[in-house]
């Protein structure tokens, strides 16, 4: 694809920073592979792939609030878990783990889908897509 500029838009490493995304389910570790290459590259970027690294970059601290606040919720309700009230708490947070491993993933899979478009993400500060 071509930018603002006339020249061609190299889509490999948006690319691997979806696949490091994606991957993370298996492994952990990528995503945080991925958000150094993605600030790395950002910058350098044309508008087309700057808009995916900025999409990525949110993708990554979005999900990774989310898990942080599903943990916090679930370490409340084990300590409650005690009077029982925090069985339906510690639920209430696999709730949370559940809807966030699903955004996270969706995201990515929108992401690539307009990649593999060659264009630019047309909401990279969106919340939901």
């Amino acid at each position: 694809m071509i930018d603002d500029h006339g020249a061609t838009e190299d889509r490999t490493m948006p690319a691997v920073v979806y696949g490091l995304y994606l991957l993370a389910f298996a492994t952990g570790v990528t995503a945080i592979i991925g958000l150094v290459i993605a600030y790395a590259q950002r910058g350098a970027a044309g508008p087309t792939m700057r808009s995916h690294y900025t999409y990525l970059i949110r993708t990554f601290w979005g999900g990774l609030l989310m898990m942080v606040a599903g943990g916090v919720l679930f370490a409340v309700g084990a300590l409650l878990a005690i009077i029982l009230i925090g069985f339906p708490i510690m639920g209430v947070a696999w709730l949370i783990f559940a809807v966030a491993t699903i955004w996270y993933a969706v995201r990515c899979i929108i992401g690539l889908v307009y990649l593999s478009r060659g264009v630019a993400h047309p909401r990279p500060y969106a919340v939901l897509a």
